[in-house]
């Protein structure tokens, strides 16, 4: 279906507002890929917060440009996906973990601003533990010397506590 010229404008405005809040462009050739397929892969990237279009490459060409992700324009041959993320370690898990499962979909390359990534480097992007999980993590170790210092002080009045139990027992003891 070919695109007038505002089609095509609205087109290059629409992917240039996602790459200007975006982390991480990642770029895969899907072909062979069929329609139940891609279908999943949409649905599973939606759930992670992923951008995920097939564009005509000229079109996107014209979106990078000027952008931190201006070096990814030598990738774009084929039939393309561009998945468009501003975690850039979920669009890397999105398309890698598909990839797996269908081979079908094969990861060219990707981007993180200023800089471009191979295959290899994207399959050890997604191995990486996500924002949300590096966060909890975070987390717990700065709550950890707080709740060490709580049950520190709450050590005190239960070891009096036993210490009383056992002076208690003590003298049932004696007495009976």
């Amino acid at each position: 279906m070919a695109l007038n010229r505002a089609e095509k404008a609205a087109m290059i405005d629409d992917v240039t507002t996602q790459l200007a809040k975006a982390q991480a462009v990642v770029v895969a050739e899907y072909r062979g890929l069929d329609v139940a397929s891609m279908t999943d892969l949409r649905s599973k990237a939606r759930q992670s917060g992923v951008y995920l279009r097939v564009l005509k490459n000229t079109l996107v060409r014209r979106a990078v440009a000027g952008t931190p992700f201006e070096q990814l324009t030598d990738k774009m041959v084929g039939p393309l996906i561009y998945g468009v993320s501003e975690d850039p370690v979920a669009v890397a898990k999105v398309l890698q973990d598909f990839s797996r499962a269908n081979e079908h979909l094969v990861i060219k390359a990707g981007a993180l601003p200023n800089s471009t990534i191979d295959a290899q480097g994207i399959k050890a992007l997604a191995s990486l533990p996500s924002r949300e999980e590096l966060l909890a993590k975070l987390l717990g170790t700065m709550q950890a010397p707080t709740t060490k210092f709580v049950q520190t002080l709450n050590e005190i009045p239960t070891s009096f506590v036993r210490a009383v139990a056992a002076v208690r027992d003590q003298r049932a003891k004696a007495e009976a």
